[in-house]
């Protein structure tokens, strides 16, 4: 049985805005000042719970483009309707994902879905950023549309679950294909149930409590919403007890030990990267809407 991963510290949001008009999030990384701690992964911004009253018009975030890595959008409540320059189009909805290899440039639109902007609701996401090693950065664009049915549940027992989406857990292969080793697991743990939760050894390792309240390794406490704890890459796995019934997320994966030069929307390795992508962009090389 290999090491537990030793807990390093825990963190709330950074900050606190919206994205476009349909996204009211909260920033877990990196403006609490996590970075490497948790390379390959960039950003993650848990958008909601919020209610949203009926519109006559969708809200959300408008064209806008991307280069240089992976936007990951997990749908807990609500929808979104996605799509993009390189032809790609999709709506996600309550357990689907979206993961998006933007790579050498595209331009997208996130919007509420038709249904959901009509009669309203909760809207509950999370999207992450997630990092391309310098090979892949001006690879071919890439979607992956994921319904809930194709991402494979490992049971924990006594109604606790851990959905796979990326990496592996026990015999259980993640439903998205990446670029790098990543883990991504979506838990839902009843009150009392206690879990050994695989990252591998080498790996950088957070979870984040999106709400609920548990026990890591025996040790530390942590309970309320939109709090993520950061673990040591010695090790392999991490202990959980649940306190009440929680919903946690579950990140890991190979550190990319790169340089990171990043604007807005484009992460690259140098400064003079990132000028090029802006070029493109304005040029139109990364494609248009129609």
């Amino acid at each position: 049985m290999s090491d537990f991963k030793k807990l390093t510290g825990v963190h709330g949001s950074g900050s606190t805005h919206w994205v476009g008009d349909g996204f009211p999030v909260r920033n877990l990384f990196p403006s609490n000042g996590l970075n490497g701690e948790v390379s390959p992964f960039l950003m993650l911004d848990y958008a909601g719970p919020r209610m949203f009253e009926p519109a006559a018009r969708p809200r959300g975030v408008g064209e806008h483009p991307h280069r240089g890595f992976e936007t990951v959008t997990i749908a807990y409540q609500g929808s979104v309707a996605h799509r993009d320059s390189a032809g790609n189009s999709g709506v996600i909805g309550p357990g689907d994902v979206q993961w998006m290899t933007a790579a050498s440039g595209v331009v997208h639109e996130e919007m509420h879905e038709a249904e959901f902007t009509k009669k309203g609701g909760i809207f509950e996401m999370v999207q992450l950023w997630v990092n391309l090693p310098a090979k892949e950065k001006m690879s071919k664009p890439r979607y992956q549309g994921i319904e809930s049915a194709q991402i494979p549940v490992v049971e924990l027992g006594e109604g606790s679950v851990a959905r796979i989406i990326a990496g592996s857990w026990a015999e259980a292969q993640g439903a998205a294909q990446t670029v790098t080793p990543v883990e991504l697991f979506d838990l839902r743990l009843k009150a009392g149930a206690k879990v050994e939760i695989p990252v591998p050894e080498g790996h950088n390792a957070a979870v984040v409590l999106l709400r609920g309240g548990v026990t890591f390794n025996g040790e530390k406490t942590v309970k309320g919403e939109a709090q993520i704890a950061t673990f040591t890459t010695r090790g392999g796995q991490i202990a959980v007890e649940a306190l009440e019934d929680t919903t946690l997320l579950v990140l890991g994966g190979e550190p990319i030990n790169e340089p990171v030069a990043s604007y807005g929307p484009f992460v690259m390795n140098t400064r003079e990267q990132i000028m090029q992508a802006i070029e493109d962009f304005n040029a139109g090389r990364m494609g248009r809407l129609s």
